[in-house]
């Protein structure tokens, strides 16, 4: 155990892990040395920052918390402090549940910790962060919650309404981060389609990717998390014109039966979700579309679940991730709909549909073979580095393995051929 140290283990999605690096930053500020090691945490301090999305990451987060409670009862750590969705959540039932931890605070109050240390929040740091990834990329988060209460979602209820962060101050984020060598920016937030209708009266998505494209220094810029109704177009001009915006777009579909979009409260239907996708391949050539979708919600009869199928032959996402339907109280689908497809019919369907993906995500890599594209190298492995093209994002998309046969450099950008193409990886060879 070494003083001044404090453990902070990460849990959940990107949004969690700004949070913390936020914190990081904060902490450090005020004199400590951060680590983010949930193998081995050596500081006297253990925070563990939750995630209460679904049953499996609930249990991953309670896990953590017990297993940082013995090392607290080994007297490897002297305090134990949660943060973080699940805390949010769930913030009267846990300490009783959970009386080893020292002090729960939710997603919105860690700036608590620091005073509790007997320490300040810093306001001129408030766009800096301690980076956990690799140093030419970051996570860009330009707002929290989400208004859109689909059915089966505990989001809202965890983070409230969608709060867009003013663009001057996003800007400002942007511009600190070049400073420090990053060069890619994932865009997160749990809608980035909503971006500025509450903060601005009127969609700013465009408006906000346009001035961070202008920062000189940053050198791509994806976009994560879109919702299909009332969706944006303008942005697609943006993604059309910016060299430095990819032509990626993460849109969460998750049904294509009007019957489940109904009842899952997405506000459009199968028709329109068709029109949608035709538009943007239409306005943006070459993009590549990731999505996701979830099988299992009640209500999905066999036709239902085939109706999918044919939407994934004929939409021929570049990038799919399927999830069986988790309930989760206190929403919309938990209370009014009896969760009765059994688990395997469930497991079975995701199998189905992950196997077409997988398919289909060989010809796309395939029709790659032969050409030139740019890659930025992320990190080295023995016998190959390891990079991405401005069609993947990092650690959910396929990664591009180079050959040693030059020594590149980690962060850097190279013009490589492709030589060959696996289900999810490409091969290639540096051609300048």
């Amino acid at each position: 155990m070494k003083k001044n140290l404090i453990s902070i283990i990460n849990l959940g999605c990107s949004k969690n892990l700004v949070d913390s690096e936020m914190l990081s930053r904060q902490l450090e500020s005020n004199g400590y040395s951060v680590e983010h090691d949930p193998e081995k945490p050596n500081g006297e301090i253990a925070i563990v920052n939750t995630c209460g999305f679904i049953g499996d990451a609930k249990e991953e987060s309670i896990n953590m918390i017990l297993s940082m409670a013995q090392l607290k009862q080994r007297k490897k750590i002297k305090k134990l402090l949660v943060m973080g969705c699940l805390s949010e959540r769930y913030m009267k039932e846990l300490p009783e549940e959970l009386p080893e931890v020292d002090k729960f605070y939710g997603k919105f109050s860690w700036h608590q910790i620091l005073e509790d240390l007997g320490k300040s929040y810093d306001d001129s740091l408030r766009v800096e962060r301690t980076l956990t990834t690799p140093s030419h990329y970051a996570y860009l988060k330009i707002s929290e919650g989400c208004n859109r209460c689909c059915s089966y979602c505990a989001i809202p209820i965890i983070t409230g309404h969608h709060r867009s962060r003013p663009i001057e101050e996003i800007v400002a984020e942007v511009k600190w981060l070049v400073s420090q060598g990053v060069k890619e920016f994932q865009v997160i937030a749990q809608d980035l389609t909503y971006y500025g209708l509450d903060l601005y009266k009127e969609n700013r998505l465009a408006n906000l990717i346009e001035a961070i494209s202008d920062i000189p220094g940053v050198e791509w810029i994806r976009l994560h998390y879109a919702y299909p109704a009332k969706f944006p177009f303008e942005v697609l001009r943006v993604m059309r014109e910016r060299d430095n915006v990819c032509k990626y777009l993460d849109i969460a579909l998750q049904h294509i039966s009007d019957k489940l979009l109904d009842m899952m409260h997405r506000h459009v239907t199968k028709k329109e979700t068709y029109e949608l996708i035709d538009r943007i391949r239409k306005e943006v050539p070459g993009i590549h579309l990731r999505t996701t979708l979830i099988v299992g919600h009640p209500g999905e009869e066999d036709s239902d679940f085939e109706d999918l199928m044919q939407f994934v032959k004929d939409a021929r996402f570049e990038r799919m991730g399927a999830f069986p339907y988790s309930e989760e109280e206190g929403t919309y689908s938990a209370l009014n709909y009896e969760d009765n497809i059994p688990f395997e019919v469930k497991s079975e369907r995701v199998d189905r549909l992950m196997a077409l993906q997988q398919e289909i995500s060989y010809e796309v890599n395939s029709a790659k073979v032969g050409k030139t594209m740019r890659v930025i190298i992320d990190r080295e492995l023995p016998d190959y580095y390891i990079g991405r093209t401005e069609f993947d994002s990092p650690e959910v998309d396929p990664e591009v393995l180079i050959k040693k046969d030059n020594v590149l450099q980690i962060g850097s950008f190279y013009e490589v051929k492709i030589t060959g193409a696996e289900d999810f990886d490409l091969y290639a060879e540096v051609v300048r």
